[in-house]
């Protein structure tokens, strides 16, 4: 449990989670919030980590630090995934033990939960049966921090908490169509398909030198030539991965960070596994179309079902969560909206 004294790591700092937290606890009035960037702290180092926890004083460890990536970059890059994650949980939670440190908030993820799994998911699933092959690696590595997690709480009698979040969406999140997720991926797929219907060019130079490259395939979606002029005759379309009939559970970040903040602060017995979600969802399709409203493209739409859907559905049991106090706040339609408006804002700023 935390106090306005308490000095506060929170380690992944920049990425989507880990900033959602940091605003979510200035805006809450903790100010010792401490942070490094990876050029400050490698937390692959455990001697750079062990030196970090013997030099500052922490009383909390947000563990929010991972590589991370859509269905692509899992199945792509599966031994840096699985290297990378551990060899960050073994050392900030080894090192962070080492230093006295009681009580750290491990973020996991859904992916964790079998592949063929009862829904919704309630925790107690875990490891009941055979993972989804495309990130396997992650979530072995995700696992292997849960199992971290309760094995010092039972040795030691630390208070380390593993919460697993939903799909999330929202501001920072990595929107590289290479290695994004499913609503990032979307939001940048339709807006590129709108400012091809529109024919701006310009919009387009720009949305790839803040967002990432724009793979060959999707310009010849929208109809942009190599040369960077619309081709005639070509109407810009969205093709999404996998059927669109998998089910997918999405969590805006803001929700995310408050549900951690509120364990964060709570005088409450926690276990030592907790769902976090929004206990609704819907398929890719309807998803989907929730995004091409909000981007406002009323052109063609296609699912091409030689990519894979991944896990067919995933919604988590939020009973522990709700139990304790806390239930989310931004629905989705509302969500998107927001995240797309911080999008557009990125152009802006630049």
């Amino acid at each position: 449990m935390i106090s306005p004294s308490s000095r506060i790591y929170v380690a992944g700092h920049r990425g989507m989670v880990g900033s959602a937290i940091v605003l979510g606890l200035l805006d809450r009035g903790y100010s010792n919030i401490i942070k490094k960037s990876h050029d400050q702290l490698d937390l692959t180092s455990q001697a750079a980590v062990r030196s970090f926890f013997k030099k500052e004083k922490i009383d909390y460890v947000v563990l929010a630090a991972a590589k991370v990536g859509g269905i692509h970059a899992n199945d792509t890059y599966p031994a840096d995934f699985i290297t990378t994650n551990i060899q960050i949980q073994c050392n900030v939670i080894q090192e962070a033990y080492s230093a006295g440190i009681k009580d750290i908030l491990f973020l996991g993820s859904s992916c964790i939960y079998p592949k063929e799994c009862p829904q919704p998911i309630k925790e107690e699933y875990l490891l009941t049966g055979k993972l989804e092959p495309t990130n396997a690696p992650y979530a072995v590595a995700k696992i292997a921090g849960i199992t971290m997690c309760e094995a010092f709480n039972r040795q030691y009698g630390t208070r380390y908490i593993a919460v697993m979040p939903t799909n999330l969406y929202g501001p920072d999140d990595n929107f590289h169509l290479e290695n994004s997720h499913v609503i990032p991926a979307m939001i940048r797929k339709y807006h590129l398909a709108q400012m091809a219907v529109i024919q701006d060019v310009q919009a387009i130079i720009d949305d790839e030198q803040i967002f990432g490259t724009i793979p060959e395939q999707i310009r010849k979606d929208i109809g942009l030539s190599a040369e960077g002029s619309f081709i005639p005759g070509i109407e810009p379309r969205v093709v999404l991965w996998g059927t669109g009939d998998a089910y997918r559970e999405f969590l805006h970040v803001d929700d995310m960070a408050a549900a951690c903040i509120h364990l964060m602060t709570i005088d409450s017995p926690c276990p030592p596994l907790i769902n976090i979600g929004s206990g609704k969802d819907q398929t890719i399709r309807e998803t989907a179309e929730l995004v091409r409203k909000t981007i406002n493209f009323s052109g063609q739409m296609i699912f091409n079902s030689a990519f894979p859907d991944g896990t067919p559905r995933k919604c988590l049991d939020t009973t522990k969560i709700n139990e304790l106090g806390w239930k989310p706040g931004i629905d989705l339609v509302k969500g998107l909206k927001s995240t797309y408006a911080w999008y557009l804002e990125q152009n802006r700023i630049k």
